[in-house]
């Protein structure tokens, strides 16, 4: 402890250590910037796969869509006649509501409706990937159709879907995000979603993507064998069709449109909800970690889940090396100078919401948020928290 107590301090100030501040400097800063912009140039130059070209099949596989549901008495009608509105051969599709044990009047309002849709209500309340599992078992589809109650889903989506299938490289689709405001409108693309959906494009196009869109994607019945009920369903699909030697793609002509939350305690909750599941499940099948067994795959879950988590602690990393080297090093002076503009813009729009309608200070505010919340959840899950089952935030 004594040479630490000793290094740390002077580490600035002797000319012999100053490059060495200064090398720790950028690569900590390197750590921050690398899984946002340096992971996709580095996939780009990846060879490619074949495009996966979508055809309509000679006859359209059995479809089965499974909506997952956990006290909706005030959303689950309005996504039902969603789902009957889908253009989609009415004797090769089925709905099931897979209950996570509502107890309000969710199941009543499932039943009432009759017809191909049906209610799987799970034995025990254990979570939304636990009832999916109950409602798997019961599915008779080739083809599993994931969606949320919040997500309504355009009436060509499902053969939209569908019709990547007959690609036999397939192994599962992911939808594309799209938010609604309040009067009922698409809203325009924020940056971050725009980014995340150019960043899957990449994915698709080399290993497959290693995160699906949750609220609404589609997979083979055989890859959800072994189904996982700790495990994040998006996430859970991805790995096994990566083990399947099939590929787990985005489509931009497959959306599925959501209202955002609007309530920023609510949506950094989800935040670590989401980072916390996501944590868990890489504990959960470590083994996706080894690129001399999952290759390019490997690399992806790296670069995309692992060293993004690892931003916030980078971003510590670097205010404690400009601190040591402030006033002793040009490059720290430097980069003092950007860290106070930067986490000050954060601060404006934290401290002023309508300051946030200015995009630099919403993408920053952003940025910040999204990395404490990250903070959080690593430091929640190192505490021994995990998250099956939970109360969805209303949009």
């Amino acid at each position: 402890m004594w040479i630490c107590s000793y290094i740390l301090p002077n580490l600035g100030t002797c000319s012999g250590t100053r490059p060495t501040m200064n090398l720790l400097l950028l690569l900590s800063a390197l750590g921050v910037v690398y899984s946002y912009a340096f992971y996709p140039l580095i996939l780009r130059l990846f060879r490619e796969g074949e495009p996966f070209v979508p055809s309509t099949p000679a006859a359209w596989p059995k479809a089965s869509i499974i909506v997952t549901a956990h006290n909706e008495e005030h959303r689950i009608r309005e996504k039902l006649e969603n789902a009957l509105a889908i253009d989609y051969p009415a004797d090769q599709i089925e709905i099931i509501v897979a209950s996570d044990c509502s107890t309000d009047q969710t199941d009543a309002i499932v039943e009432s409706f009759g017809g191909n849709i049906r209610l799987v209500r799970a034995d025990q309340h254990l979570g939304k990937e636990y009832a999916q599992l109950c409602a798997i078992r019961e599915a008779r589809g080739e083809i599993l159709i994931f969606s949320d109650v919040a997500t309504q889903i355009p009436t060509d989506a499902i053969q939209k879907m569908v019709s990547y299938f007959s690609d036999p490289r397939v192994g599962a689709v992911s939808s594309e995000d799209r938010f609604i405001s309040d009067d009922g409108k698409v809203a325009g693309e924020g940056a971050y979603v725009k980014y995340e959906m150019w960043l899957r494009a990449l994915e698709s196009r080399r290993a497959g993507l290693v995160g699906l869109s949750g609220s609404f994607f589609a997979c083979r019945k055989e890859i959800c064998e072994g189904w996982d009920t700790q495990s994040p369903s998006d996430f859970n699909t991805a790995l096994r069709t990566a083990r399947a030697g099939l590929s787990a793609i985005s489509c931009p002509d497959v959306l599925g449109y959501y209202k955002d939350i609007k309530d920023p305690n609510k949506e950094y909750q989800r935040k670590v909800r989401t980072v916390i599941r996501g944590i868990t499940s890489i504990s959960r099948h470590p083994d996706v970690l080894d690129i001399g067994e999952h290759g390019l795959f490997s690399f992806q879950v790296w670069s995309h889940k692992i060293m993004r988590w690892a931003v916030p602690w980078f971003m510590l990393l670097t205010s404690l090396f400009t601190l040591i080297g402030l006033g002793h090093s040009p490059l720290a002076n430097l980069f003092a100078l950007g860290q106070v503009i930067f986490y000050g813009i954060a601060f404006v729009g934290w401290k002023i919401p309508s300051a946030r309608d200015h995009t630099l200070v919403r993408l920053i505010f952003f940025f910040v948020q999204v990395n404490l919340s990250i903070a959080d959840a690593c430091i929640q899950f190192a505490r021994g928290k995990r998250m099956t089952v939970w109360t969805p935030s209303k949009r």
